[in-house]
């Protein structure tokens, strides 16, 4: 199978588990291939924990998963040196970081200071443990969970630095009455994700991360990104707009999302459909945005604002 063959191998997979969510399981696969880290949000039982699950099945990448919750240490998450009375010495012993897709379940349910113990591991994909620094196994993902803060008692806001580290945020929401009502007849008898097969190994899907940067941006393109990201920037109702790393995610998104798609060029659609959900969550909106407008509100005014550039790349 040729790589779009694969990509429709992995959403037909992940459709039989779950109902209704091609278009978030081609922007999993987009964050993956970009070399992002994701966070899904949305309340409890939407389908967030078994989409991972469901991808790590389709990649044969090793998974592990941490429920967060107040009293989870950042030991818990990285690893720690104990003390061996049988050898009567420190031994060191990595936390489940320590893999190929991690999922940080309900990450905002987890106090600040273990929030921040992710930073690390997210932005340099190594970890340090009292000193001795350990790199991750490649690829290394974080899939995070989130629930709707103003929804949930006990959770605590992701500090902005976190936030600027997820190259995508995916609200999930709810299905259909027609695709609850598939899930019923899906569930009914069996449990989908136990027939899920590997449709990527760990070696194809570095190959795919390498062959995507040759994927070309033309000037064009480069200039209608940054228009869009100056935009943030000046906008009246935003604070603090998007950083360099959120224009390099929006860069490795859109090359992500041309290649999945079988092109080695990208497109204005390109930039306007992965736009909202790299750059959204970079907003920090000013008082008068905030009581007005969603950080979503902001960023489609901006994109309606900013011309788009002929599609040149179109002709090729």
């Amino acid at each position: 199978m040729n790589r779009q063959d694969k990509i429709a191998k992995i959403k037909s997979s992940i459709a039989t588990v779950l109902v209704g969510k091609e278009e978030m399981t081609e922007l999993v696969v987009i964050s993956i291939l970009a070399r992002g880290h994701i966070l899904l949000e949305d309340v409890p039982g939407t389908g967030k924990t078994m989409l991972a699950k469901s991808i790590a099945k389709c990649l044969d990448a090793k998974f592990r998963r941490v429920q967060f919750t107040p009293d989870v240490l950042p030991s818990d998450v990285t690893g720690i040196q104990f003390f061996n009375p049988k050898e009567q010495a420190f031994e060191l012993r990595p936390g489940p970081v320590m893999t190929n897709i991690l999922l940080a379940d309900e990450i905002n349910r987890a106090t600040p200071r273990t929030q921040s113990s992710l930073l690390e591991v997210m932005e340099e994909r190594q970890v340090t443990i009292d000193g001795e620094t350990l790199p991750l196994p490649k690829p290394f993902i974080v899939i995070a969970t989130q629930n709707p803060i103003d929804s949930q008692q006990g959770t605590f806001s992701l500090p902005e630095a976190q936030m600027d580290r997820f190259l995508l945020l995916i609200k999930v929401g709810y299905p259909t009455l027609a695709e609850e009502k598939q899930m019923l007849s899906m569930y009914r008898e069996s449990e989908p994700i136990d027939s899920l097969e590997v449709v990527l190994t760990i070696q194809e899907i570095e190959e795919m991360q390498n062959e995507l940067k040759k994927v070309t941006l033309s000037e064009d393109i480069e200039t209608y990104m940054l228009k869009i990201i100056a935009a943030t920037r000046q906008s009246e109702y935003v604070e603090v707009g998007v950083s360099p790393r959120g224009t390099l995610g929006l860069m490795r998104a859109i090359q992500a999302r041309a290649y999945i798609h079988g092109r080695d060029y990208c497109l204005p659609e390109d930039v306007k459909v992965m736009a909202p959900y790299v750059l959204s969550h970079r907003l920090v909106l000013s008082i008068e945005g905030s009581m007005r407008k969603t950080k979503e509100d902001v960023l489609m005014e901006i994109l309606k604002s900013v011309e788009v550039p002929v599609e040149a790349g179109a002709v090729r």
